[in-house]
């Protein structure tokens, strides 16, 4: 770049896209997107966008799982943003985060150890909850006939 940098004015990051597919026991993913950089030049006089495609391949290391039919979803958890933007040594210097996520889904038989043995349990006997003591007169008859 032959110009005269003077102030970023803004960084974005567009059209990202990727795709995952199983190798043996890795999963890789490859992927692009383009990033815009808006920048002043002369001085802050004039004003233009530099426009550049970063492409990526990442490679996931999986532990061994004995299956054929599995399915890779690839999703993208936080799409790529400009963390940082500077000027250095007269060129555009900048730092892109990304989240993925990725899912294997497969069939996996499972083996699961039964028991016809019940768990110990404890028996509650219900109590004898009569009442022993009983006031007869405890309402007052004449004052509800007045009523």
């Amino acid at each position: 770049m032959d110009r005269n940098l003077s102030t970023i004015l803004g960084c974005w990051v567009i059209n990202h896209n990727f795709s995952g597919k199983k190798v043996n026991n890795d999963i890789i993913i490859e992927g692009d997107y383009d990033v815009n950089i808006w920048y002043s030049y002369d001085n802050d006089r004039l004003t233009d966008v530099v426009r550049e495609n970063n492409k990526y391949r990442e490679v996931i290391h999986m532990r061994e799982v004995d299956t054929d039919d599995e399915e890779i979803i690839v999703r993208s958890l936080k799409q790529p943003n400009c963390l940082k933007v500077d000027i250095v040594d007269g060129g555009i210097k900048y730092n892109i985060e990304k989240e993925l996520g990725i899912e294997l889904v497969s069939n996996v038989k499972v083996k699961i150890e039964t028991s016809d043995d019940e768990d110990p349990y404890d028996e509650i006997l219900e109590e004898d909850k009569s009442i022993d003591n009983i006031n007869e007169d405890f309402i007052d008859t004449e004052v509800l006939n007045d009523k």
